[in-house]
């Protein structure tokens, strides 16, 4: 019985010293298969090896003499290999030509050619001649945009939540105004989908200005040449009054423009509840959205103007210098309500809030310009009254935003008739001496646009909550050549009142 036992005891360790030997014949092998392959002993993948075989490493004690020379040598010292290079090449002329189509889907044809033309190996690629083959062949089927034909809609703050904004009109002026002047988020995603449907290309106003100097060196404006497929049509795109006032407060718009976590611009929102979320809840975001996926309804990446006034801060921020004293006796009762319950404001860190967001906005492609400093009716305004306003802009927001040449009217006042500016009026010598150069009004024709001797005026389109109504009910018909009102109103919006 013990010889059996003895037996079976050397059987059972013969067979695990085979198993022993199956297994590390087995490791060997793999091992040399990967070397061969460059899998070990290259690149970044030598230091995933060298912990599997490590176990003991996490410390940083044990087993570090067994790995010494691995560990003296970064991955960056590594030697590339041949099959690493070519992968690393192939990829970087991946992203290139995935940038190149974003530039032709977005009509810049020149910037794309130039690109694909300077990847490696172009000469000898014929992928690559014909990529740029094909982009020539559509460059030559662009036409000149008719710079009369381009029209400029504007919007105001969007309506978050109908029923909140729109509620007691009949006891509520607010309410009233809400109704008539503001577009909803719904509204807008449905006219920027069907405008889009329709062929309109965003363009920037900048985009239809040419400029040259004359015989006695001065500046002269003249129409640009903008080359879009003939379906196409070019529209300029503003936004009035980005300041989120006191007054929005409670009545469902978005609070304040901020940064996401990847820097781009967004909304914070206040709910019902009081609770603060964030997300796409204003054009600004919306649009960004909508370009990201339809690269080409922007003409070269161009987004809209924000006409910014002053006189309750920028973007949601309570940037003005009136804010810092809340003992000032002119401070207007909202503010002072704001400030009281915000007793650890402070006015610079507002300020350079406000400056990161504006500066990530301008960065995405999108133009300020002035609103006037406290929403002034420049036509009845007194030329001293325009000055000081004017000094407040450029102390207030100009800072934060940057200078601007353009000048978009409040409540769509004009310094004058149609055509050439009266260049001996004071008010127009005066605003032209502080750089501005472009001038926006209201007016409900298609589209207007006028180059005056060294400016631009054009006409811009209300699309707001009383223009759509009464395109809706077919009391009116002024815009119908970028959207059926009656499939874009929204449903929560009630009738809204006349304006007076």
């Amino acid at each position: 019985m013990k010889k059996q036992k003895n037996a079976k005891k050397i059987q059972m360790t013969v067979l695990a010293l085979c198993a022993f030997v199956v297994v590390l014949g087995a490791i060997v092998g793999v091992t040399l298969i990967l070397s061969h392959k460059g899998y070990v002993g290259s690149g970044d993948n030598q230091d995933s090896v060298t912990a599997s075989a490590d176990p003991a490493g996490e410390d940083g004690k044990d087993g570090q003499d067994s790995s010494k020379d691995a560990k003296e040598k970064t991955p960056e010292e590594e030697p590339k290999t041949e099959e690493n290079e070519t992968e690393e090449t192939m990829q970087q002329g991946s992203q290139l030509l995935e940038q190149a189509e974003r530039l032709a889907a977005s009509y810049d044809y020149d910037a794309a050619i130039e690109m694909v033309k300077g990847m490696p190996g172009f000469d000898t690629n014929t992928e690559l001649q014909d990529k740029v083959a094909d982009y020539e062949n559509i460059k030559a089927t662009l036409v000149p945009v008719n710079m009369d034909e381009v029209t400029h809609v504007f919007y105001h703050t969007l309506v978050v939540d109908p029923e909140r904004a729109f509620a007691n009109q009949d006891t509520n002026p607010q309410a009233v105004g809400n109704n008539q002047w503001m577009t909803t988020v719904s509204e807008f995603q449905k006219i920027t989908q069907e405008m889009y449907d329709r062929g309109y290309v965003l363009v920037s106003i900048h985009d239809l200005i040419e400029t040259e100097t004359d015989e006695n060196g001065n500046t002269v404006y003249k129409p640009a040449t903008i080359l879009l497929p003939p379906d196409k049509k070019a529209f300029v795109l503003s936004l009035d009054d980005l300041s989120y006032y006191h007054s929005y407060d409670n009545y469902g718009y978005a609070a304040k423009m901020i940064l996401d976590e990847n820097g781009k611009p967004t909304c914070e929102y206040i709910q019902p509840d009081g609770t603060t979320v964030v997300g796409a809840y204003d054009c600004v975001p919306l649009l960004d959205q909508f370009l990201e996926e339809h690269p080409d309804a922007s003409y070269r990446g161009a987004k809209g103007i924000i006409a910014l006034t002053g006189y309750n801060g920028i973007l949601g921020y309570r940037t003005d210098e009136t804010y810092a004293d809340l003992n000032n006796p002119d401070l207007s009762a909202d503010k002072r309500k704001w400030m009281e319950a915000h007793p650890d404001f402070d006015l610079e860190q507002e300020r350079a809030e406000a400056k990161k967001v504006a500066d990530a906005m301008k960065e995405d492609g999108w133009e300020f310009a002035s609103h006037t400093w406290g929403h002034l009716k420049v036509g009845d305004a007194s030329l001293e009254r325009i000055q000081a306003d004017t000094q407040k802009w450029r102390n207030n927001v100009e800072p934060l935003v940057g200078p601007t040449d353009t000048i978009i009217f409040a409540h769509g006042q004009d310094l004058g008739d149609w055509g050439d500016y009266d260049e001996s009026d004071a008010k127009y010598q005066y605003l032209r001496s502080q750089g501005y150069t472009v001038f926006c009004n209201v007016d409900s024709n298609l589209y207007r646009t006028w180059f005056g001797k060294d400016y631009l005026r054009q006409g811009r389109r209300n699309l707001d909550g009383y223009r759509i109504y009464k395109n809706a009910t077919g009391e009116q018909d002024n815009v119908s050549d970028l959207f059926n009102a009656g499939e874009i109103i929204d449903p929560l919006r009630p009738p809204v009142p006349s304006l007076e």
